[in-house]
């Protein structure tokens, strides 16, 4: 999966997705259409040996949580352990254990485990991700588990959580980046190697669809967008899979093992990033 072989070894792709469940409380048909999609979106990506990360409440929305379905429908010839949950601490301790546990006997054998959005949904049951990680290793020693970084906080902060031995995480994943601010990524992970930290890191990179105005303003609530910038992009005539192509090609170039994809359509997910590949020439 993540540490075996290592993103961006020869005999793994560097380029991965983040694909979030459907929304809760969308009618029968509209909820099984979407449900499908997924479906699909995973099977055609795994088959190429991507990872597909799976979101918990992303952005603060309810969404389906996605192990019971894809326990009970997914093909079984989907390697289980190419799907990669987020688990935030926006859930009871029971809860998260329980979940950890119900992954493991699936098939899964790595969670990302996030602390979540502290502005919105439920309070955490930790305050931070390294004590629920810390849990979930005592009651399912066999799963993998992530951490996470921020490249737009003070590198050598950021540098310092990663790399101590209470962080205990087997992977890294970091918020997202765009070739406008890679340098913002290289410099975190010039300071983790400064330490000696060697986990594999992948580089979140966000999918830009357009640049309405009141689209980038709802995304800055939750992650740095460099909006003018994208705007001129697009102005330009960038095409959306043109600018997440350079921004993969930047995260590699910056020095992350690998990168995950996120905000692609279900709807030909993997279409679509082949044509980012191909801008990013990966």
């Amino acid at each position: 999966m993540i540490s075996a072989p290592r993103p961006g070894a020869s005999e793994s792709p560097r380029v991965h997705v983040e694909l979030r469940p459907p929304r809760s409380g969308l009618d029968t048909a509209t909820g099984m259409d979407a449900w499908i999609d997924l479906d699909h979106a995973v099977r055609r990506l795994t088959a190429d040996g991507r990872v597909v990360f799976l979101t918990d409440d992303a952005v603060g929305q309810a969404e389906e949580e996605s192990l019971g379905h894809l326990s009970a429908n997914l093909d079984a010839r989907v390697a289980r352990s190419a799907l990669v949950p987020f688990l935030t601490c926006k859930h009871s301790m029971e809860y998260c254990l329980l979940y950890a546990e119900r992954a493991q006997a699936m098939g899964i054998d790595a969670l990302t485990v996030v602390g979540g959005d502290p502005h919105a949904g439920a309070e955490r049951c930790v305050p931070h991700a390294y004590l629920l990680r810390r849990r979930i290793r005592e009651r399912v020693p066999g799963l993998r588990l992530g951490g996470w970084a921020n490249p737009f906080r003070n590198p050598e902060e950021q540098a310092g959580f990663v790399c101590d031995p209470d962080f205990d995480a087997d992977f890294l994943l970091t918020q997202v980046v765009s070739n406008h601010s890679a340098g913002r990524l290289e410099g975190l992970l010039e300071q983790v190697r400064r330490r000696g930290g060697g986990l594999p890191t992948l580089a979140g990179v966000f999918h830009y669809r357009s640049a309405n105005p009141a689209t980038l303003r709802k995304l800055s609530a939750f992650f740095p967008v460099p909006a003018e910038r994208i705007q001129a992009d697009f102005e330009r005539g960038c095409t959306p899979n043109e600018l997440t192509g350079r921004s993969v090609r930047a995260a590699l170039d910056a020095g992350a093992d690998g990168v995950y994809v996120s905000n692609l359509s279900l709807r030909g997910a993997h279409r679509t990033l082949g044509e980012i590949l191909q801008f990013a020439g990966v």
